[in-house]
């Protein structure tokens, strides 16, 4: 006669339960291609969401962002610009433990191509062909990784930059931008990048868009962090704030003019 199963094991709450709700989040990325290899800037903020579902109160939601009620920026140092083999540079928005995780599995791969000591080792668009076939497989999976990437880096000569989305999406471009990067400093970026930008030029756009993004992205903070990588190799510049002006008009009363508004 077969055994009983425990009643705790039967029933929906028995299924596998994998993070699903992003907690510890980091905001916009942007990089670009200049003269001599690939420009990265991301701020250190780590926002932390407090979700219903986290602090067991009986509430069911399908969207992570239905369960947010509030959100505070408690970690303002968190490193989101990181090397990867010889070749690249990996900045992300998003969940940071899935970052981490990212990471282990670049970590791996690394190392694998390394074991074979046959003079050859991986490059920018190997890296993000890679990282296209995770993402895509983890959404497939319906446990996505909950980040943006972006994957910049140079190889005999060639630059090369690119991004995908936490469901697949990629493209590459000579600039690109995750999170409200997309929608808030691409549109300068398009205005003002060009091929024969120099390191200070292109430190300086980058720091445009970035103050741009702390005055719009909530979850922005003013302690920033550039990135760059040759064929000489990689170079994470030390954080640093910017100059801000918040006596605009339009911050003193943001409400003035908004029909229906608090």
């Amino acid at each position: 006669m077969a055994s009983k199963q425990p009643d705790a094991l039967l029933g929906p709450e028995s299924d596998s339960q994998r993070t699903q709700y992003p907690y510890v989040t980091g905001t916009s990325v942007v990089a670009i291609k200049y003269k001599d290899g690939i420009l990265m800037a991301s701020d250190m903020g780590g926002d932390m969401i407090y979700c219903l579902i986290a602090h067991g109160l009986p509430v069911k939601v399908t969207m992570p962002e239905l369960c947010s009620y509030g959100s505070t920026l408690r970690y303002k140092s968190v490193e989101r610009i990181k090397p990867i083999g010889k070749h690249s540079l990996l900045g992300a928005s998003g969940e940071i433990s899935d970052f981490q995780e990212i990471l282990r599995y670049l970590d791996e791969l690394i190392l694998y191509d390394n074991m074979w000591d046959d003079g050859n080792s991986l490059g920018p668009k190997e890296v993000h062909n890679y990282l296209t076939r995770i993402m895509y497989n983890r959404r497939n999976k319906f446990n996505p990784l909950w980040n943006s990437l972006v994957l910049g880096g140079v190889k005999n000569g060639q630059k090369y930059l690119g991004t995908v989305s936490m469901i697949g999406v990629n493209f590459e471009d000579d600039h690109v931008a995750s999170g409200f990067g997309n929608h808030l400093a691409r549109p300068i970026l398009r205005q003002e990048w060009h091929e024969n930008l120099s390191f200070e030029d292109g430190v300086r756009l980058l720091e445009k868009c970035m103050l741009i993004l702390l005055y719009r992205d909530r979850s922005a903070v003013n302690k920033f962090q550039i990135a760059k990588i040759t064929e000489e190799g990689v170079t994470i510049h030390q954080p640093y704030s910017l100059k801000t002006n918040w006596e605009f008009s339009a911050f003193q009363n943001p409400s003035q003019g908004a029909v229906g508004s608090w």
